[in-house]
């Protein structure tokens, strides 16, 4: 876990605090090139602290505890530290704004964000 500490990587696990996202959602809110999102969502991925699902061409990533006791409570860390670093609750509240104008998350799988009409398909707002 020697490189969590990167910035980048903790801005973007701050979102996923949050909830599941789509690889391309982190890019335009973060400011960050598509190549950096995808290497910190791999990398995060490979370590074992994210799960990924893929919906036709896009790839949504979520946080992944699976009962691990030490992910858990690294997570739970976290989610405290993180909660009094004011560029990260910046972060948050742009995410927040913007959760309305987030296609890549309509249709995602049920209980999470997003849904499916009664027919299966994707909604569109």
């Amino acid at each position: 876990m020697k490189g969590l500490p990167e910035a980048n990587r903790l801005r973007i696990l701050n979102l996923l605090l949050v909830g599941e996202l789509c690889g391309c959602e982190p890019q335009p809110l973060l400011g960050l090139s598509q190549s950096s999102v995808s290497r910190c969502l791999s990398y995060l991925r490979q370590v074992g602290l994210t799960k990924d699902r893929h919906d036709g061409n896009r790839i949504f990533y979520r946080l992944d505890g699976s009962g691990d006791r030490t992910i858990n409570t690294l997570l739970g860390f976290l989610r405290t530290a993180f909660s009094v670093e004011s560029a990260l609750r910046h972060d948050l509240a742009r995410f927040r704004v913007r959760a309305k104008q987030r296609p890549c998350s309509l249709g995602a799988v049920p209980g999470r964000r997003g849904s499916s009409n009664a027919a299966g398909n994707r909604e569109s707002h």
